[in-house]
């Protein structure tokens, strides 16, 4: 009691003196308490141990992994896969940026170059509230190159050309920064190593902007790959209504690639971030979860079960599937649904997630190698690789976990591993996020 009495003093005086003159060893005072407060939508999953690969035979004879203990950290994740309705913010965002940006250009109320002290900002920043009158010819007349011409029209519908929703964003390539060869040289007072921009270009590390990756993407679903993915099978009005009818608000977001589910959660990760900054908070990224991480909540605690519900069979005891997945001979309907479902139609697991098994297969941060689980670390597992424009095929491979409605029970396990191609885009993957925990839980 006397110790901590006489800490309290010296903080007091350290104060009421100067901020460093105690002459004693307090650290950096002043600074604000953290309490890390529960993202909307998401779920926590504490960091623990368990056994990673199958809990039952490879009826594929894949031999792509086996069993071994890994350990994970702590972090937070979507209790849902990301819906239609929440990806739609995203590309309204988009779209929404893109026309202040346009008007921005003519009308200088919708960027803001200077700061409230009067100091330039350079690039100017959209005024987001600055309201656009759709009335005004001028703003119209700008506005126009946003929608599609005149010639492609369909019963002279004005609509926006999705081929414009234009994405640039920014990551930090670690992987590069972290090489010893890349590293800040103190003796010639420079940087000695090289590095790949996202065009695969080579160049030369002259400052940290060369660990900064700018890229731009399109974010629009491809509405087509209901029709695309399947030979002889009508599903134009997927096509047509999937994306957009209120009837679809609440179902998993599908046709987006891996680099647009990247690009999501870069996106979310500043728009949370936009609005902290006023508080002087930030937070942790936004991201795809790891192959480990997202096996780890699947199981919800329940080593070596098969399924994310503990169980060896998919099935209740009533009969009724646990799961949308393909039953049976291929009785899609049987499950309760043809294709998706609205996310959340199943019971959740013991983290409190849902459709970690079946409804849509799921983009993961990892790099797909059939031998990955020999060398990955057993903390944290992780493989990730840049692919380049000009790799092979074989280097753009992604994981994809947790099976779909068109798949069978097998991809449902917990430890059945796929990929698809990163630049592709299919009506049965979706995707979810997650964040590091700060601290200790």
């Amino acid at each position: 009691m006397k110790k901590l009495l006489a800490l309290i003093i010296l903080i007091v005086v350290s104060f009421s003196c100067s901020k460093y003159n105690s002459g004693e060893l307090t650290g950096v005072l002043g600074r604000a308490g953290w309490y890390e407060s529960h993202p909307f939508g998401m779920v926590f999953v504490r960091q623990g141990s368990y056994t990673m690969g199958p809990s039952d035979q490879d009826v594929s004879w894949a031999m792509t992994s086996f069993s071994r203990t890994v350990s994970v950290d702590a972090f937070w994740m979507d209790a849902t896969e990301i819906t239609n309705n929440e990806y739609r913010q995203f590309v309204y965002y988009v779209r929404d940026s893109i026309k202040r940006r346009k008007l921005g250009e003519t009308i200088e109320d919708f960027l803001i170059s200077e700061d409230k002290f009067g100091n330039p900002i350079d690039p100017p920043v959209i005024n987001w509230e600055a309201e656009i009158d759709v009335n005004d010819e001028e703003v119209s007349d700008i506005l126009n190159e946003m929608y599609l011409a005149e010639h492609e029209r369909f019963y002279r519908r004005k609509e926006i050309d999705t081929r414009k929703l234009l994405f640039e964003y920014y990551y930090v390539d670690m992987q590069q920064a972290a090489k010893k060869s890349n590293r800040y040289n103190f003796d010639t007072k420079e940087y000695d190593g090289s590095t790949t921009n996202a065009q695969g270009e080579r160049m030369d590390v002259e400052d940290r902007s060369a660990f900064v990756i700018r890229d731009v993407i399109n974010v629009y679903p491809d509405t087509l790959c209901w029709i695309s993915d399947f030979t002889y099978s009508f599903n134009e009005p997927y096509t047509n209504m999937y994306f957009w009818h209120q009837a679809y608000d609440n179902y998993p977001v599908v046709g987006v690639n891996w680099k647009q589910a990247r690009a999501f959660s870069i996106w979310r990760t500043q728009y949370l971030n936009s609005f902290l900054r006023n508080d002087g908070g930030f937070v942790q990224d936004f991201r795809l979860p790891s192959e480990a991480e997202w096996e780890y909540a699947a199981r919800g605690e329940l080593d070596l079960s098969m399924y994310p519900w503990g169980g060896m069979y998919t099935r209740n005891k009533d009969g009724c599937f646990l799961a949308n997945f393909k039953p049976l001979r291929g009785n899609y309907s049987d499950d309760g649904g043809m294709i998706t479902t609205a996310v959340g139609s199943y019971s959740p697991n013991e983290y409190g997630l849902y459709d970690m098994a079946g409804n849509v297969s799921e983009w993961l941060a990892n790099a797909y190698d059939e031998s990955a689980y020999s060398f990955m670390h057993d903390m944290n597992p992780d493989y990730k690789y840049e692919a380049l424009p000009d790799d092979p095929p074989t280097m753009k491979r992604k994981v994809i976990r947790g099976g779909s409605w068109k798949d069978i029970g097998y991809y449902l396990q917990n430890g059945t591993r796929s990929y698809e191609y990163q630049d592709s885009t299919k009506s049965y993957i979706g995707f979810r996020c997650v964040r590091s925990y700060l601290g200790r839980n």
